[in-house]
C-alpha cells in the first residue's frame, strides 16, 4: 500500500474514531469528497481537541491554538508543530498530533483553504479559552458559535464549489454550523454548568436558546435549497435531521436519541 492510501485509511480510522454524526455521512460521499471532506473535518477537530481538553490549563490551550494558528498561515512546518506539542504528546489525542498528515491527505488545490479556515478557528478559540468561554450577550454566542462551528459551514462550502461548482450561500452556512452547536450546547448545559462554563446568555431561559437553535437549523434547510449534487445533498442532510430530531428528543426530556433512531433517520435519506 503506497503511503498517500495508508494515510487515507487512517484518517477514516481516526474519524470513526472521533465523530459521532459526521463520520457516516462523509463515507457516504464520493472517493474524491470522502478525502478532502474527511482531511478537513479532522483538522479542526485536532484544533478542537486542544480547546475542549480538561488536563490543559487555559494558558497552555491559548499558546497551542495562537502557535498552530500561525503554523497554518504559511506552509505547515511538521517538525515546528510536534515541537510545540511535546511537552503535551501524552495528554493529546491521535486526532491532534497528527494534524500535518490530514493535510498530506487534503488535494492540493484546495489545501489552502482548509488551513485558512482551520486557522482562523484556532485563532477564535483561542480568544475564547482567554475569555474563560463565558457568554453573557447574543453577539457573544454568536461569535462563539461562528468560532468552533460556523467555519465548518464555510469551510465545506469551500470545498463543494471546488468540487463541482457548488455555490453556497456562505451566511446561511454559518447558521447551519451555529444550529448545530447550539444543539451541543443545549445538550451540555448541565454538564458545562458543573465545569463553571456557560454558553447561554444572560437572561436567557432554555426556551430562548430553542429558540436561538431551531431559527439556525432553518438557515440550514434553506442552505440546501441551493445544493443539486446528490451526494453534497445526502452528506448535508443527515447532521440537520440528526440535530432536529435531537432538539425534539431534549424538549421531550429525554437526553438524546437512540442509536435504532439515528440508523433509521440515515437509512430514509440514504433511500430518497
Amino acid at each position: 500500500m503506497s503511503e498517500a492510501k495508508k494515510l487515507e485509511k487512517d484518517a477514516m480510522q481516526v474519524l470513526k474514531l472521533t465523530s459521532r454524526t459526521f463520520y457516516i455521512p462523509i463515507t457516504l460521499l464520493k472517493p474524491v469528497l470522502k478525502k478532502t471532506v474527511g482531511s478537513a473535518y479532522l483538522c479542526m477537530r485536532a484544533i478542537d481537541e486542544m480547546e475542549d481538553h480538561e488536563e490543559l490549563d487555559t494558558e497552555t490551550k491559548s499558546h497551542l491554538l495562537r502557535s498552530t494558528k500561525v503554523l497554518l498561515q504559511s506552509e505547515f512546518d511538521q517538525d515546528a508543530y510536534r515541537e510545540l506539542l511535546k511537552p503535551y504528546e501524552r495528554l493529546l489525542p491521535e486526532v491532534t498530533l497528527r494534524l500535518g498528515d490530514w493535510l498530506e491527505v487534503c488535494p492540493e488545490d484546495i489545501v489552502e483553504q482548509v488551513k485558512e479556515s482551520t486557522s482562523v478557528m484556532a485563532g477564535g478559540m483561542a480568544d475564547w479559552a482567554e475569555k474563560g468561554w463565558n457568554v453573557k450577550t447574543k453577539e457573544d454566542l454568536d461569535d462563539y458559535t461562528y468560532y468552533v462551528a460556523g467555519l465548518v459551514g464555510v469551510m465545506l462550502s469551500d470545498i463543494w464549489e471546488w468540487y463541482d461548482g457548488t455555490t453556497t450561500d456562505r451566511d446561511l452556512a454559518i447558521g447551519y454550523g451555529r444550529g448545530l452547536q447550539a444543539v451541543n450546547i443545549l445538550r451540555n448545559q448541565d454538564e458545562d454548568s458543573e465545569r463553571g462554563v456557560n454558553f447561554v446568555p444572560e437572561g436567557w431561559n432554555r426556551n430562548d436558546m430553542f429558540h436561538y437553535t431551531e431559527t439556525n437549523l432553518a438557515k440550514a434547510d434553506e442552505y440546501m435549497n441551493d445544493i443539486n449534487t446528490r451526494t453534497i445533498k445526502v452528506f448535508c442532510r443527515i447532521p440537520l435531521a440528526l440535530a432536529k430530531r435531537t432538539v425534539k428528543a431534549l424538549k421531550e426530556g429525554r437526553e438524546k436519541i437512540s442509536r435504532n433512531e439515528v440508523e433509521t433517520i440515515v437509512e430514509d435519506i440514504k433511500e430518497k
